[in-house]
């Protein structure tokens, strides 16, 4: 398997680029590093293709770093760090598909701060590198209380680039974060999103029999979406992520899905 960052094609790039950048808005925020897109196209898995926009610039992601408690998780379960019990199962479901903060936090609490940033900056996964923008970052609780642990580069509690959100689908998509069966499990936790806003709200219309693996946040004005589309045709097979720092992010993040499919489909340069 070839690193996702090796894979980036130009002509994927381009086109997103001049679909994104034709937007008035969208363009503003870019330019701004307030919009930050990121999309991989699995449609032929012989030729994985990467594309990214502002891909290294970490933000603010509100519930979207979930995926990091949920990954540090699995690795403590595999490694007898932690007991999978019923409980713990809920809680990670809980957690992922209604982004439920009580659930989370219990999930913070039982691996603790130091095992999340461990395992997002082991050089197996790299998803947290300072020498590359940072990246995912769990350092508070949801929901207030307690210690915290920042990430050192911006000191941001809940951090996520699109490049590393990308990687960590990419990973997860080919059995490789803990294991195949480990992420197996990850897929079906993350499989079929109880809540329908964003990205999930476009394509519920334009693909209503596409399987949908994903994890979203939103606080204040920092909206942010994350998912793995597998459509019943492989044309539509893709992972897409954005994270956007407006007051009407979430209305844009649902834009995006269409402009994005149109960019997927267009024949390669």
């Amino acid at each position: 398997m070839k690193p996702l960052t090796n894979l980036v094609d130009t002509s994927l790039q381009n086109n997103l680029e001049e679909e994104i950048m034709s937007n008035e808005t969208w363009s503003h925020l870019i330019s701004q590093k307030k919009m930050a897109v990121g999309i991989v196209d699995l449609s032929n898995p012989e030729k994985v293709r990467f594309a990214r926009i502002n891909g290294n610039y970490m933000m603010y992601a509100a519930s979207l770093p979930k995926i990091a408690i949920l990954l540090s998780a699995m690795d403590a379960i595999e490694k007898g760090e932690l007991v999978e019990t019923q409980e713990v199962k809920k809680d990670m479901r809980l957690m992922i598909s209604k982004s439920d903060n009580a659930a989370s936090t219990r999930m913070i609490d039982r691996v603790g701060y130091a095992k999340i940033e461990s395992v997002m900056t082991d050089p197996k996964y790299a998803f947290y590198d300072e020498e590359n923008g940072g990246g995912l970052w769990v350092g508070k609780r949801y929901g207030g209380g307690g210690d915290t642990n920042r990430e050192p580069l911006k000191h941001l509690s809940h951090a996520a680039s699109v490049t590393q959100v990308c990687r960590f689908y990419y990973l997860l998509a080919n059995g490789q974060l803990v294991n195949e069966k480990r992420s197996k499990q990850m897929l079906n936790i993350m499989e079929n999103p109880e809540l329908h806003h964003k990205f999930v709200n476009t394509l519920d219309i334009i693909a209503p029999t596409a399987r949908l693996f994903r994890k979203s946040g939103s606080w204040k004005t920092f909206h942010s979406d994350s998912i793995l589309v597998w459509g019943k045709e492989s044309n539509r097979r893709y992972i897409l992520v954005a994270l956007v720092d407006d007051p009407d992010g979430e209305q844009i993040i649902r834009n995006l899905v269409k402009p994005v499919e149109k960019v997927l489909k267009k024949p390669e340069i």
